[in-house]
């Protein structure tokens, strides 16, 4: 079974036990809820408007975070002698899907 999820203005599609890696989400217990935007099971498709009715994924929160990539932004203006150079580290929240109920 699989299902459309939205979390941090991105949709994914999961199915029970993948592991992935989404923007930072600061919740206070070790799962989150998410309500599905489309299910797809075998023949069956169930898709929402906006999201499907009675249908919930769960997933279970690492505890730790996740740093991705370095992005090094350089700001450079010509014939002036000026560059300012600058990075950025964004930060994710690692997930398990654990349940998919339709």
């Amino acid at each position: 079974m699989l299902a459309v999820i939205e979390t941090g203005s991105k949709q994914y599609i999961v199915e029970k036990g993948q592991t992935l890696e989404v923007e930072l989400l600061h919740a206070e217990k070790s799962t989150v809820e998410f309500k599905p935007l489309m299910i797809i099971d075998g023949e069956n498709i169930k898709v929402g408007k906006p999201i499907v009715d009675g249908a919930i994924v769960k997933a279970e929160i690492a505890p730790e975070v996740v740093k991705g990539k370095k992005v090094v932004i350089l700001h450079y203006k010509a014939k002036k002698r000026q560059s300012v150079k600058t990075g950025h580290r964004q930060k994710y929240s690692s997930i398990t899907i654990t349940d998919i109920k339709a």
